[in-house]
């Protein structure tokens, strides 16, 4: 079983991760803090940003993979890790721009990411339903 979609988007989030992490360093660098953020809400917004990838970064990769898996054709493959890269970035520049308040790149971002989930779930609910 090879798994090229779920490695492409893999990879691509790896690379957006990793730009969120620069950028938490760097203000780390700015601000002088190591630990924690300091009270400096800079500091607090670039580590939600880097944080919200992370926590739906493993369910998404894990769905994608089993949908793959299960024979979803690259089509949908494709469309839902675009969607899912384009809702991440939505995300991080909505947080970051709107200070931590309401943006709509963070709103978007957010029901993007919260509807490849659940099409994900659907998805590999079916692929099951029909064995």
């Amino acid at each position: 079983m090879v798994l090229v979609v779920t490695g492409f988007y893999g990879s691509l989030t790896a690379l957006l991760i990793l730009a969120l992490t620069f950028n938490v360093v760097k203000m780390r660098r700015r601000f002088k803090i190591g630990v924690g953020d300091g009270g400096n809400m800079q500091l607090k917004i670039a580590n939600r940003a880097h944080g919200n990838l992370l926590e739906n970064t493993a369910i998404v990769l894990l769905l994608l993979a089993t949908a793959e898996a299960n024979g979803l054709g690259h089509f949908w493959l494709h469309s839902l890790g675009l969607i899912w890269i384009v809702a991440r970035v939505l995300h991080a520049i909505g947080l970051v721009q709107g200070e931590g308040g309401y943006h709509f790149g963070r709103a978007s971002g957010t029901l993007a990411t919260w509807l490849v989930i659940l099409v994900l779930v659907l998805v590999n609910i079916g692929l099951f339903l029909t064995l």
